[in-house]
């Protein structure tokens, strides 16, 4: 399976992640099956923001609360590893839900994707960059 992007929004979320070599930057992903139509940064309210990440709760409430009312369904998230490399660590793989959601993980100045299959376990995407 793959993931299809704009090369245009795949560039900003590297751009934010490379901004932020100290603190994983995390956002929400908008759109529909296996397309990743928009982003919206959001607020890493987690306590060691350097080794983790915590998308602001009332951030996703909000988004989730827009989609019902038929805005973009959120579809997963991204977030960065300002120091390794754009794999599920052990901590998101404890997060991993198994409910589908697209994770796209950033690093090293490069993106992947990763669909969270099953309860902590994931599957990698191939990710389609489109103009």
């Amino acid at each position: 399976m793959s993931v299809t992007i704009s090369s245009e929004l795949l560039e900003r979320l590297v751009a934010k992640a490379n901004a932020s070599p100290d603190a994983e930057v995390c956002g929400l992903l908008f759109g529909a099956a296996g397309l990743i139509e928009a982003a919206e940064a959001c607020a890493n309210v987690a306590a060691n923001t350097a080794r983790a990440f915590e998308i602001d709760p009332a951030a996703l409430f909000a988004a989730h609360r827009r989609a019902r009312g038929g805005e973009l369904a959120v579809i997963g998230h991204y977030h960065s590893h300002p120091s390794g490399l754009p794999v599920p660590s052990p901590r998101d793989a404890a997060q991993a839900m198994g409910d589908g959601a697209v994770w796209v993980i950033l690093g090293g100045g490069e993106a992947r994707a990763w669909r969270s299959a099953e309860v902590g376990a994931f599957v990698e995407e191939a990710i389609e960059v489109v103009e």
